[in-house]
């Protein structure tokens, strides 16, 4: 039996094409209609999107031009193949595959990939550490919608919430640890640990999602293991559309910090892209220099192999055929669908 790993990702343009951004930006304001809670037709929610997608692309535009173009899809490869790698190191016959849920390669471009290549057990791992509606369980939805598109029957297992993960934690806790050795940092009265996260719309909150939560528990657990009691946390909220947001924003955090440096962890990422490289490095650190702080961005551990070695723990009892509870996971309650395996469900 040959299993497939389909690592699964938001996605972003790799270069300021103007078609290719706006086409990007409309998917996302299309599959994310429901947050204005509008009584439209698809159609109308179509045209909606598409001028929405004109209306903010010329700023992405921008960002990406500042940056160089997004580095996510040349994280993603490298993920993918390191993961591979592990899986064979443990003996295991292994096949990688990532997709995107608003650029190429698709979701849909990663089905079809290991259908061809004759995989006959598929597993679904979104690459996003804390569970989200738009994000891990969403792209989840994607992948089996997929399947049905190319008419696939093929036994799928997926993989949620996983956060939690100890190699995981020890990664990001020292990470940030080396640092700040490497700047000659620690965090005191003078430095203030910052986590920013990226942002949701309260609307998915209110339907019952505990991302906020995730968020929380996941700060206050590498704060806890850093010796830090006094840190901040603030979102990355995209407003450009009128509904609530996550609260407080992250500039806001930064606008009240009373120190002299800030160190800022983006906790809700595992790829450089727009929102660490645009987002964070220029414009939050425009607001943290006008008020007076020195600031400073932890990486990203995208390519750690001690990250990737925790994705071979997580998907390692599906590969082997053994009891995924034995390794902790449990059925999903955010993604309530039989296969659905994560960290975060209580234990009965």
């Amino acid at each position: 039996m040959t299993t497939g790993i389909v690592l699964l990702n938001f996605g972003e343009p790799a270069e300021p094409q103007r078609d290719v951004v706006v086409d990007y930006l409309e998917r996302i304001f299309f599959a994310n209609m429901d947050i204005e809670e509008r009584d439209i037709t698809e159609d109308a929610a179509q045209e909606r999107a598409s001028k929405l997608a004109q209306r903010r692309a010329p700023d992405l535009m921008a960002e990406y031009e500042n940056i160089g173009g997004s580095p996510l899809i040349d994280h993603a490869t490298t993920q993918a193949t390191m993961l591979a790698d592990d899986l064979a190191d443990r003996g295991y016959d292994v096949e990688t595959y990532y997709g995107m849920q608003y650029t190429e390669p698709f979701i849909t471009d990663a089905v079809e990939a290991a259908r061809d290549d004759g995989v006959d057990h598929l597993i679904g791992l979104p690459i996003y550490p804390l569970c989200g509606p738009s994000t891990t369980v969403q792209s989840l939805d994607e992948l089996d919608e997929a399947l049905a598109e190319v008419g696939w029957d093929v036994p799928v297992e997926s993989l949620t919430g996983w956060h939690k993960h100890p190699a995981y934690n020890r990664v990001r806790i020292d990470n940030i640890r080396s640092f700040l050795e490497e700047n000659d940092l620690s965090l005191d009265d003078d430095t203030r640990l910052v986590f920013s996260a990226h942002g949701t719309p309260q609307y998915y909150l209110d339907e019952g999602s505990r991302y906020e939560e995730y968020v929380e528990e996941f700060c206050g657990v590498v704060a806890t293991a850093l010796g830090v009691e006094d840190y901040e946390l603030g979102y990355q909220n995209h407003e450009n559309r009128d509904v609530d947001w996550t609260e407080p924003d992250v500039e806001e955090v930064i606008e009240r910090v009373d120190a002299d440096s800030v160190v800022v962890e983006p906790v809700s990422f595992m790829h450089e892209q727009s929102e660490t490289l645009s987002e964070l490095d220029v414009e939050l650190r425009e607001e943290a220099e006008d008020e007076g702080l020195d600031f400073y961005r932890v990486p990203i551990p995208y390519d750690d192999p001690r990250f990737v070695g925790a994705l071979a723990d997580l998907v390692e009892p599906f590969v082997a055929g053994y009891d995924p509870e034995y390794a902790g996971l449990r059925q999903c309650e955010c993604r309530d669908e039989p296969g659905t395996m994560c960290l975060n469900a209580p234990h009965e």
